[in-house]
């Protein structure tokens, strides 16, 4: 069926040459009629001679060019506040009226196997400098062609955030629509109609390389964009044919937006599984023998970003069954992770003034607990309060960066099932010290660290896939104020949503 260009009425406001594509669920459409005016798809009454338009069925509606099509329905600012209710007590809430009470993140609607898309965003959300940059975009969305897709993308992803602080369930229609747009691939439908399930480490690769192309650095910096300023890091990497002496090495450097963790059979902990991938084996061209050799390429960060993305390469393609098949295997992350070990000797001497302050305010902190624990308690006692502030968390000469190799996990995506174009993706995100959110669709609940740590996988039980680690924040006390109330320093200020 054809997409036709028909005429919006809403109020006293016409609207022409609205694109209604009957190949797509009326959702999308009325994503754009929000986007025009304002009005919630689930406001809205859309008629046509008498007829009105369902969220997933055209029916029988006769659209032509040119068709007038009524939209009734208010924003949501027009509408008149409720009238005070009845107190709730919390164990006779839903989960929506409990995650509001709990000052929970918003969930985001699944539109059939978009799961893959909604955990993506989420662990995204955690990064307040990419939520700073997005909230001073000034582009708009392009529903219509195929033009801009950085730009569509970018502000869709702009307005989601936006209406997600406001803590209730939002459907993310109109990213969606423009990811459709910028990638057909993510529009394929299966035999039976439905989108199919698509790869959440692609959709976060596309994410990230769109909005890469619009959001500009913050200064002072020579870093092209705000993604390769706080997500970007730098690889010095040597290559050494393994079968002359007589060829001298190579040395070059090459840029990353994520680092990739390879499962193979000797591979337990993340930290193995990334330097597995910082020496290996490859075959190339010898100039010198004239004839493929084996080659070691060694390589050694030289620039940490402030947000490390760490890939789990679960996935590899079975040619007989012509499916990604998943390594199901338990691969152990930590909660807190070093990165030093992964470093060039000279990046490792950039990290070690501040890694030093570190250790300092750790034995400080021992000695500290260890005097109070000794001290005999007087009655009367007024215990000194320390008021802290977080130092830089990224070298003076180069914003976004991380000064220490320490970092903090603040969002895991993981995937339940055997192949990544089927089974189910979700979000866990740390949202303020030790408190987790796991953000499944819509239905958004607390957990613990506890759980977040059982997701290493070794089973069919949700295993991480992709990995945000955000930088620890060092916390130095500012002055000591005897008898009154300190205000600490949120060192999960970086995670909370």
């Amino acid at each position: 069926m054809p997409a036709y260009k028909v005429k919006v009425k809403w109020g006293k406001e016409t609207y022409p040459d609205v694109e209604a594509n009957t190949d797509e669920d009326p959702l999308l459409f009325k994503a754009q009629l929000f986007a025009l005016t304002g009005v919630q798809p689930e406001r809205q009454k859309v008629m046509l001679k008498g007829m009105t338009l369902k969220d997933d069925d055209w029916g029988n509606m006769k659209l032509k060019d040119g068709v007038t099509v009524l939209l009734m329905g208010s924003k949501e600012e027009d509408v008149p506040a409720e009238p005070a209710v009845k107190p709730v007590f919390v164990e006779d809430m839903n989960e929506s009226e409990l995650a509001t009470a709990l000052e929970l993140p918003a969930g985001l609607t699944n539109l059939g196997n978009t799961c893959y898309m909604n955990a993506t965003m989420q662990c995204l959300k955690t990064v307040p400098e990419l939520r700073d940059a997005l909230r001073d975009f000034d582009g708009s969305v392009m529903l219509s062609g195929s033009g801009a897709p950085a730009q569509s993308i970018t502000a869709a992803v702009r307005d989601l955030f936006s209406a997600m602080e406001k803590g209730a369930s939002i459907p993310p229609i109109i990213l969606l629509q423009v990811l459709h747009l910028a990638f057909p691939r993510f529009a394929e439908k299966s035999e039976h109609g439905g989108f199919q399930q698509q790869d959440a480490n692609e959709c976060w690769t596309e994410m990230v390389r769109m909005l890469q192309q619009k959001l500009p650095p913050r200064p002072p910096t020579t870093a092209k964009s705000l993604v390769d300023q706080f997500f970007g890091g730098t690889l010095d990497v040597e290559l050494k044919c393994t079968e002359t002496e007589d060829e001298p090495a190579t040395h070059s450097q090459e840029t990353f937006l994520q680092l990739s963790c390879f499962i193979s059979q000797d591979v337990r902990y993340m930290s193995s599984g990334l330097r597995s991938k910082m020496q290996e084996q490859i075959t190339k061209m010898s100039p010198t023998l004239e004839r493929d050799a084996v080659y070691t390429k060694t390589s050694r960060i030289s620039r940490l970003p402030g947000y490390l993305t760490i890939q789990f390469v679960r996935f590899y393609y079975k040619e007989k069954e012509a499916i990604n098949a998943k390594i199901l295997k338990d691969v152990k992350f930590p909660l807190e992770f070093d990165a030093f070990e992964l470093c060039s000797p000279k990046l490792q001497q950039k990290l070690t003034p501040m890694r030093s302050r570190f250790k300092e305010l750790e034995d400080r902190r021992v000695e500290e607990a260890q005097q109070l624990l000794s001290a005999p308690k007087q009655k009367g006692d007024n215990v000194a309060k320390q008021t802290t502030k977080a130092e830089p968390y990224w070298f003076e000469d180069d914003l976004g960066s991380n000064n220490s190799g320490y970092y903090t996990l603040q969002a895991v995506l993981t995937h339940r099932g055997r192949s990544s174009s089927s089974g189910h993706y979700v979000a866990w995100v740390r949202q303020k010290g030790d408190s987790w959110i796991k953000c499944d669709d819509d239905q958004v609940s607390p957990v613990t660290s506890e759980d977040v740590l059982k997701l290493s996988g070794g089973g069919d039980w949700h295993c991480a896939y992709v990995l945000l680690y955000g930088p620890k924040l060092l916390e130095e006390p500012l002055q000591d104020s005897p008898g009154t109330e300190a205000v600490p320093m949120d060192t999960s200020s970086s995670v909370s949503q």
